[in-house]
């Protein structure tokens, strides 16, 4: 059997936190059904044209960090975004086996950096409803590197702030246009996720290796450390 890792050649474990430790479920739900029933009624728009506006201008925006800016959408679409979220932030949940994984890297004696594009208000309202805080090394948030992860320029930066080798990482994330660069800057071993919102399909037609639960990286051995 194919193994997914080899960890023997592994002592930094980076990981995306929306679709890849959490449920993708919680952001899709607030971008492309609560915002626009929001947006819509403030407008005066039909659901269905409220839905085809916001959509048109997150597409001019994606793969810069404005995409991922609260600031920016709250001053774009005249809404508080940051209490908006609050109001479904009950539906904040991990992908199955997620804090475990986290627990298993710390016990093998390598580190679990969170690397998240995520802006600072949605990664603290996260924070605040789970415990990642506790569980990651490093909690890392692309917009103060300036760059999104997707960006050439955001992994040397990340490197620079805190260094790590790449060659003996292994990057997860749910985005293929954010493991294209991280392959391209020489991250040693990366990992897709299958299933990253819960409510939908299984992907396919994915380019990386594919992961379906953390528990098929299980059990993870000790780190050796050489002198």
């Amino acid at each position: 059997m194919q193994t997914l890792v080899d960890w023997g050649r592994i002592d930094t474990v980076l990981l995306d936190m929306d679709g890849t430790l959490l449920d993708l479920y919680f952001d899709n739900h607030f971008w492309l059904q609560h915002l626009p029933g929001v947006f819509g009624r403030e407008r005066g728009l039909a659901p269905e044209a409220a839905h085809a506006e916001l959509v048109a201008r997150f597409g001019r925006e994606q793969g810069t960090l404005n995409w991922y800016c609260v600031d920016f959408w709250s001053q774009e679409l005249g809404l508080d975004i940051p209490l908006l979220k609050k109001d479904i932030a009950h539906l904040i949940a991990p992908r199955p086996g997620a804090f475990e994984f986290l627990a298993a890297i710390r016990d093998s004696g390598r580190e679990a950096w969170l690397v998240t594009n995520a802006h600072h208000h949605s990664l603290s309202l996260k924070l605040a409803h789970t415990p990642l805080t506790d569980l990651c090394d490093r909690i890392l948030c692309s917009h103060d590197f300036r760059e999104p992860k997707e960006s050439a320029a955001f992994w040397p930066a990340l490197r620079a702030s805190e260094p790590f080798d790449p060659a003996r990482a292994l990057f997860v994330d749910d985005s293929e246009s954010v493991l294209r660069a991280a392959h391209d800057y020489g991250i040693g071993q990366l990992l897709t996720i299958g299933q990253p919102d819960s409510r939908k399909p299984t992907r396919d037609g994915l380019h990386f290796p594919v992961l379906h639960h953390f528990n098929d990286l299980l059990p993870i051995p000790p780190r050796h450390v050489t002198a």
